[in-house]
């Protein structure tokens, strides 16, 4: 038994936080608890949406079949695509409207092992990623969408009729959302780098030139071959980028105030 819980049984052994260790079957119990949560209300919010999943196949849709010319639609070329598109879209709206609630049982379940000015700080993070992932799929539906697809509609060579398919539409769209969705996670993901101590914003700072020319690597990566497409990715992640070290800097001022104002009196 090393020094730090010598002496105490393992009913008065804390964590960090201050709060008892709990044994490890414990916490996988907990952690079972917590996913069978994630789990349900996935499972409600399914049970929801899925009675609408045509209706919201056509508003998903509706960027690129308000750009097919009057008496042209979309089809479906495998014979099951009628049935599996929508209930793949449901599934993936399932999930995507679960995620608070996912986000909240995660955070319940490390919260406990955390520092109070690492909760302070964790809680508004997590609610600021659900926020810009959806920001970020909604910037690919209402921005990305009806410029890629009049870009794509527009250059088809002349006397091609252009008949979209229903699953490949939807397959392209989810990408896409994923695709934003998690590169506006990019604040999140530097103010995190700089707490951690991997790295600090005036470094950040000094490799902004090989950050904008990687934004551009992942936009060709991520979206279509077209330069509308890639530049509408990658610009929105350079911002993000700068508004993440902004933060970053304001994140490690209230670390260090806060440990000055816990730190003993000499």
């Amino acid at each position: 038994m090393n020094a730090k819980t010598e002496g105490k049984g393992p009913e008065h052994q804390h964590t960090s936080s201050g709060q008892p260790d709990m044994p490890l079957v414990e916490h996988l119990l907990e952690l079972r608890n917590r996913l069978l949560k994630m789990v349900l209300a996935v499972v409600i919010c399914f049970a929801a949406i899925y009675p609408f999943a045509n209706e919201l196949y056509l508003w998903l849709s509706e960027p690129i079949r308000s750009l097919l010319p009057i008496g042209q639609t979309m089809i479906a070329t495998d014979i099951t695509s009628p049935f599996f598109a929508p209930l793949k879209l449901a599934l993936f709206l399932s999930v995507f409207a679960a995620i608070p609630i996912i986000l909240y049982q995660l955070w319940s379940f490390v919260a406990p092992g955390l520092y109070a000015h690492e909760k302070r700080l964790a809680f508004p993070l997590l609610f600021t990623s659900v926020i810009l992932f959806y920001l970020g799929a909604a910037f690919a539906y209402y921005v990305v969408f009806p410029l890629v697809f009049g870009f794509f509609t527009a250059i088809g060579p002349e006397g091609i009729v252009e008949l979209p398919d229903i699953s490949s539409y939807l397959n392209f769209v989810l990408k896409m959302f994923f695709a934003f969705g998690i590169a506006f996670e990019i604040p999140i993901a530097t103010i995190l780098l700089i707490l951690s101590g991997v790295t600090t914003p005036a470094d950040l700072a000094s490799k902004r030139p090989y950050v904008v020319v990687g934004c551009f690597i992942i936009g060709m990566m991520l979206t279509p071959p077209d330069i509308i497409s890639q530049t509408l990715l990658a610009v929105p992640m350079w911002i993000l980028f700068e508004l993440g070290i902004l933060f970053g800097r304001l994140a490690v001022r209230e670390v260090s105030d806060t440990d000055s104002d816990e730190s003993p009196s000499e």
